[in-house]
């Protein structure tokens, strides 16, 4: 099932996508327009905690919440995505309770008051495409669209995102899998 671009769509890279920034990527598009386009790629665990990337919060520190690579766009700010149950009047609504933004009171809320389902992921970086270049992308086969599902973004295995997704497309693209981040080494 395709979808249209469009802020709460998932871009699933092509197997044929070759960009290193992108290859084997799934990219949360939180907005798009005549301006261009947004996203954050949600399958790209660092190394790094989130503690380590914003020291200036003490309620991270010890806790395991990892930082992830959003993409290869100002990768020296962190942008924060949550779901939450009440989206703040100033958010950024992008599907489903989902919001983006960089309010790290929202990380405190939730670790110490949320139960259940609110969550949040940091991303050092973003994806940005300028006015369409995302469409032009589109023509030439790199990605392939599907409504964004919150539960993939918080609670799947970051490992799993790409090759499960791509799986799930069908026959056509099941072979690919398991296939090997550099293709040279199948």
């Amino acid at each position: 099932m395709k979808a249209p671009l469009g802020k709460g769509i998932f871009l699933i890279a092509a197997p044929s996508l070759r960009d290193q920034n992108f290859r084997q990527t799934v990219v949360l598009l939180c907005e798009h327009g005549a301006e261009g386009a947004l996203g954050v790629v949600v399958n790209r665990p660092t190394a790094m905690s989130v503690s380590e990337a914003l020291p200036q919060v003490p309620i991270l520190e010890g806790q395991g919440h990892v930082l992830f690579s959003g993409g290869p766009v100002q990768t020296n700010q962190v942008m924060m995505l949550y779901r939450l149950d009440q989206l703040p009047e100033n958010s950024h609504h992008v599907f489903d309770g989902i919001c983006l933004g960089g309010d790290t009171d929202l990380v405190d809320r939730i670790l110490t008051t949320s139960e259940g389902r609110e969550a949040f992921r940091a991303y050092i970086g973003y994806s940005g495409w300028g006015p369409g270049q995302l469409e032009s992308e589109m023509q030439t086969g790199s990605w392939i669209t599907l409504p964004a599902d919150p539960s993939v973004v918080f609670d799947k295995d970051p490992a799993r995102i790409w090759p499960d997704i791509v799986s799930a497309l069908g026959d056509d693209y099941r072979h690919y899998a398991d296939m090997p981040f550099d293709p040279s080494l199948n």
